[in-house]
């Protein structure tokens, strides 16, 4: 059985934001998995994903002051689940890419850092990210630009 295309019509310029295009979400959705996709294609030639490379680097911010990060800090800059996170750690650990430490005070809470492998990697993926990001999202989407400015507004 089928809907008849007449109450389809209706719902969606009666209930809805009418096409897909026109909805805000379904836009940003679309760009961040286009955006996703070519991160990911790019990146695999530096044997990382688009989440690895995020992580990787997260990882090297928060070392900045000589020290190491919680996986539960991280978690919460990227927003993503823990258990997602202590994935990501584990693959980039193998990678050899970071080193964890027991946390203090709590010896099940790990912390990071970034190992000189993991610096070397990320140089190489980030000069790829950035070709990337410019490609994606142009001049609008640089420090400064409109579009960057706009998203960090939101």
């Amino acid at each position: 059985m089928r809907v008849n295309p007449e109450v389809l019509k209706d719902f969606f310029e009666s209930r809805t934001l009418g096409s897909p295009d026109a909805a805000i979400g379904f836009v940003l959705w679309r760009l961040v998995h286009r955006f996703q996709r070519e991160m990911n294609r790019a990146l695999d030639e530096a044997n990382l994903t688009h989440l690895q490379f995020t992580t990787l680097a997260l990882v090297a911010w928060s070392n900045r002051s000589g020290e190491p990060v919680s996986q539960a800090e991280l978690s919460r800059a990227a927003e993503i689940e823990p258990m997602q996170m202590s994935q990501m750690m584990n693959v980039l650990e193998a990678k050899g890419f970071i080193v964890r430490h027991a946390g203090k005070p709590h010896p099940r809470a790990k912390s990071a850092s970034i190992t000189p492998a993991g610096l070397d990697a990320l140089e190489s993926a980030m000069a790829i990210a950035i070709d990337v990001q410019k490609r994606v999202f142009g001049k609008s989407g640089s420090p400064g630009g409109d579009l960057l400015t706009i998203v960090q507004a939101l």
